[in-house]
């Protein structure tokens, strides 16, 4: 199971710029990762962002569907907000990071399972 973090904050999305594989670097995700072994899916998304971003979040409700990943992977997003709002994500292990507002959802490079999303991230933002 792979985890992700809808990050939202004054009506933006957080999306991250990856730095590799090659294959994907400079394509945009939202931040996440793997749930290991004994951990919840909440703790898992939160020990990620806490390790790409820098920050503590607070995990909310299922955002969209469970898209599947090749490898027989599932990509299930949870609405998230930051516990300290004033705080500042910085990229960690990603070439960037940037606030995205329903309007810009379409100007970056969305990795696929990502770019499924797009209509579930819109809603999140209205």
């Amino acid at each position: 199971m792979i985890v992700g973090a809808a990050l939202v904050r004054d009506g933006k999305l957080l999306a991250q710029q990856r730095a590799w594989p090659p294959k994907h670097a400079g394509q945009w995700e939202l931040p996440g990762g793997r749930v290991e072994e004994g951990e919840s899916e909440a703790f898992a998304l939160a020990r990620e962002c806490s390790e790409e971003l820098d920050v503590v979040i607070e995990v909310g409700g299922r955002v969209g569907e469970d898209v599947p990943l090749p490898g027989g992977k599932v990509l299930r997003i949870y609405a998230a907000t930051l516990v300290s709002p004033g705080e500042e994500p910085r990229a960690v292990e990603h070439r960037a990071v940037q606030w995205l507002g329903p309007d810009d959802l379409d100007d970056v490079d969305w990795l696929p399972a990502d770019r499924i999303l797009l209509p579930a991230f819109r809603a999140l933002l209205s």
